[in-house]
């Protein structure tokens, strides 16, 4: 049976403005018939960018709950339930309590045009103005300065991730431009931390910062994060956290700079106390399903042969390409790991397919292209594949689905080959569908 609030989600869809414009004014309508819930919220961690959001926030979320805070937590997309997005202090928020919001901001909305991602957001705000917490972690959804997450006067603190192309129908074309969408989340009077950015990007948050007189915690000057090979780890140079880190509970290179991003937020974040032993174990506990996760059993799992991995990851664009491309790197480091790579993929058609699949063409055995089930937006299997061909793919298939994918493979696999691994992108949305189809892989809900 369909969930109640899964048929008020569907209601809300249909109040979407029928001109796209990015803009807080509807937010702001919403929010002054609620209450102001904005302004009933604990502090807040405010992080925006394009690339690391979600995996940055899952290792400040366990740094601080191994510190005994309760914390909240809002990020975007969910990958198999709506109720993904609202994290509570004791959980992610119930059905019951999730529908009465929900119905709250649309009456409160009186039918007036507002998007998706507004009004939910808004419902979300009153969710964590209600809950007893310590802080709150909030992602913004699209760019920045107008993200309707962006209706804080003074965050606890600002990040901004790597930025990169994406959403350009909307950011602007060019990084610089992309940039300094992101970095209007900046307030005056609040901490930041700005990862390390390609220096076209880093710019625009530079002008930003110095115009509201904030000096940013910045990495590759004032941190700086290194691999640890010997110790399969890394080091961290920055404040009181400097040191020797195990490498982090999220597998893949990339989340080493996650992970020491989430480290600089935890030494900046004032009033909070993280200490090393607390910071330990939250990079041991994190967990940010449908970034690089291992898919250990489950009815995908099962098809196919012994011995064989199979890994899903929801990275779309041209970054999250290279930063899997390095991720299939450092497998093949190992040497006696040195597994051939099959890749099954389905992007939507606002992505730029051949920049993300470029990098792993280079490393892919085969690839494999779907469309993604229940997507309008999906690019079909065949104009998925001729992406991959004009990326440089001469073993390139197509299927229907993913398990017809994952069943090709095992039927062509050699019974005295080495294992293979297979590994699942594109998009988030891919991603989500891919879990509940596997059924025994579900996004934490502790």
């Amino acid at each position: 049976m369909t969930p109640d609030s899964d048929r008020v989600l569907q209601r809300l869809m249909a109040l979407h403005p029928k001109i796209i414009d990015l803009s807080l004014d509807r937010v702001w309508r919403l929010l002054a018939a609620l209450g102001h819930p904005e302004r009933a919220l604990p502090p807040a961690v405010h992080v925006a960018g394009t690339n690391g959001k979600g995996s940055t926030l899952a290792f400040l979320r366990a740094m601080l709950e191994a510190a005994g805070y309760r914390v909240q937590v809002y990020s975007s997309p969910h990958l198999v339930r709506f109720h993904e997005r609202i994290r509570l202090a004791d959980g992610l928020i119930a059905e019951e309590r999730l529908l009465a919001l929900l119905e709250e901001a649309e009456a409160a909305n009186a039918g007036q045009p507002i998007t998706y991602f507004e009004i939910t957001t808004c419902a979300a705000f009153l969710a964590f103005a209600h809950d007893a917490a310590d802080v709150l972690l909030l992602e913004t959804g699209l760019g920045g300065r107008l993200d309707a997450t962006n209706v804080l006067d003074r965050p606890a603190l600002t990040a901004i991730t790597p930025v990169s192309l994406d959403h350009m129908q909307y950011l602007g074309d060019t990084l610089a431009e992309i940039a300094g969408e992101k970095a209007g989340i900046l307030k005056p009077g609040a901490p930041a931390v700005v990862a390390p950015q390609a220096p076209e990007a880093l710019v625009p948050i530079a002008e930003r910062a110095d115009a509201l007189g904030v000096a940013p915690y910045l990495g590759g000057r004032d941190w700086t994060h290194a691999p640890d090979e010997a110790a399969e780890g890394f080091v961290y140079a920055g404040g009181r956290l400097s040191g020797r880190w195990p490498a982090p509970r999220l597998l893949g290179p990339y989340q080493i700079a996650n992970a020491a991003t989430a480290l600089a937020c935890a030494e900046t974040l004032q009033g909070f106390e993280i200490d090393a032993d607390a910071a330990r174990r939250g990079l041991a506990a994190a967990q940010w399903p449908g970034r690089m996760q291992p898919l250990t059993s489950g009815a995908l799992a099962d098809l196919l042969p012994d011995g064989w991995e199979l890994w899903l990851d929801g990275g779309h664009n041209a970054a999250a390409g290279e930063v899997l491309a390095a991720a299939v790197d450092a497998w093949r480091r190992r040497g006696a790991d040195a597994r051939p790579l099959h890749v099954v993929y389905g992007m939507l058609n606002s992505k730029q397919s051949v920049a993300f699949l470029r990098p792993l063409v280079a490393r892919a055995d085969s690839l494999s292209a779907i469309a993604i089930p229940g997507e309008p937006a999906s690019h079909s299997a065949a104009e998925s594949a001729a992406f991959a061909r004009q990326a440089g793919a001469r073993r390139v298939h197509e299927a229907a689905t993913v398990a017809d994918a994952l069943r090709a493979l095992a039927d062509a696999a050699d019974a005295n080959a080495a294992p293979a691994r297979v590994l699942i992108c594109g998009s988030l949305y891919l991603a989500g569908r891919v879990l509940a189809d596997n059924a025994n892989q579900r996004r934490d809900s502790s």
